[in-house]
């Protein structure tokens, strides 16, 4: 990947702003088809700050395709197992449910990687990319023209031509804003609490999310004897027990945890993330695409977030592989609408039903769980959804 620097015009098959793990993966799978790269915007810091995702099955596999997963598999644990415990207290509790990855002939649905690990092996797999040039600045104009090349002014003042112009700039993408993409908006009245914690017993590969009345409490495993969480919660609540000592929030969490990890302690940084969702009218516009955050947020039930963006990337590189221009990008966007739609639909309902409190909602969701349980066509085809299949 090569450094920009130029100040005369320049041309590119594609413009990439952001440089986030999905702008990353973007910009290779771009230039590995051979296709010159301009990736834009200043690198994101990596911080450890008890962020993790959970990269799933079909994430894994397009991140083989482009040569990536060897670089982020040592740092990553394994999820061979999902189980889901409900504790909302409701007359209706169906039992404890674990899924098993060797059902559906797998190793495992997915890897729990930190998010700082993920983005320093991405970023450098793209500098040794051929085809790559790196502009470590912001974009201070863009000029989306319907016919001809979209160029965008950096703060540098270089201006870069391409005709196509690919938005990876998270949620309050200013390339969404540009091509004037409408989007719809929504809150839920919780906050999810993240940190990472060393434990005394084994995890054995098995990922458990606890049912609340809250929103689900949920243990992911990271290598060794650790795992990240992810606790929603009501807002108050989390900023209760985010001004907490580490000695007194670990002690919530192990009471919330069962002890099914026995004792535990505190690693690192905690955050606070504000629930909300959004998604957009269309994923494409003229010579504009957007991909990850730039295009759909929800709640992180299911580890949906980011292997959505990933499979956004895997739908855009196969618009590209026969097709260029505004063709791709309108068969990118046919693909992306049933897909993000379904998967937006089924995080927010389970997410509502959970904090409904309400006897006829409890019972159905109860039945649901058990059917998924007990019946084999339904039990695979939901692991295979949680695979990111």
């Amino acid at each position: 990947m090569q450094e920009g620097s130029e100040l005369m015009p320049q041309t590119y098959d594609v413009l990439i702003i952001g440089r986030g793990p999905v702008g990353y993966v973007t910009a290779i799978g771009f230039a590995q088809a051979g296709l010159n790269v301009a990736l834009i915007g200043p690198a994101e810091a990596i911080k450890r700050d008890g962020r993790t995702v959970a990269i799933l099955d079909g994430s894994v596999e397009l991140l083989t395709k482009l040569g990536c997963w060897e670089a982020i598999r040592p740092f990553a644990a394994p999820l061979s197992y999902m189980r889901i415990i409900d504790d909302t207290g409701s007359l209706f509790r169906a039992p404890p449910v674990t899924f098993k990855a060797s059902e559906l002939k797998l190793d495992a649905f997915g890897y729990n990687v930190e998010l700082a690990d993920l983005t320093a092996c991405l970023a450098g797999i793209a500098s040794d990319t051929q085809n790559i040039t790196r502009f470590d600045t912001r974009v201070s104009a863009y000029a989306l023209n319907d016919i001809g090349n979209s160029s965008v002014q950096l703060a540098t003042g270089e201006k870069l031509y391409a005709p196509v112009l690919i938005g990876a700039d998270g949620r309050k993408s200013s390339v969404r804003l540009s091509a004037q993409i409408n989007v719809k908006e929504w809150s839920y009245p919780q906050t999810a609490l993240t940190a990472i914690f060393k434990h005394q017993r084994d995890h054995h590969d098995i990922s458990t999310e606890f049912h609340t009345r809250q929103g689900p409490f949920t243990l992911v495993p990271l290598p060794d004897r650790r795992s990240s969480l992810v606790w929603m919660m009501e807002p108050s609540r989390a900023e209760r027990l985010m001004a907490l000592s580490d000695r007194s929030l670990t002690q919530e969490v192990e009471k919330q945890a069962q002890s099914i990890l026995g004792a535990m302690s505190i690693e690192g940084e905690r955050g606070l993330v504000p629930m909300a969702g959004m998604t957009v009218e269309t994923y494409a516009n003229h010579h504009v695409a957007l991909v990850g955050e730039a295009a759909h947020v929800f709640p992180p039930i299911g580890a949906q977030g980011l292997n959505l963006g990933f499979r956004d990337v895997a739908s855009l590189l196969e618009a590209f592989k026969a097709h260029r221009g505004s063709e791709a990008l309108a068969r990118y966007n046919k693909a992306r609408q049933a897909d993000v739609k379904l998967r937006t639909a089924a995080v927010d309902l389970m997410n509502k039903s959970l904090l409904a409190n309400y006897l006829p909602i409890d019972f159905a969701r109860s039945m649901g769980l058990l059917a998924v349980a007990s019946i084999p066509l339904l039990r695979r085809f939901m692991m295979q959804r949680g695979a990111g299949h």
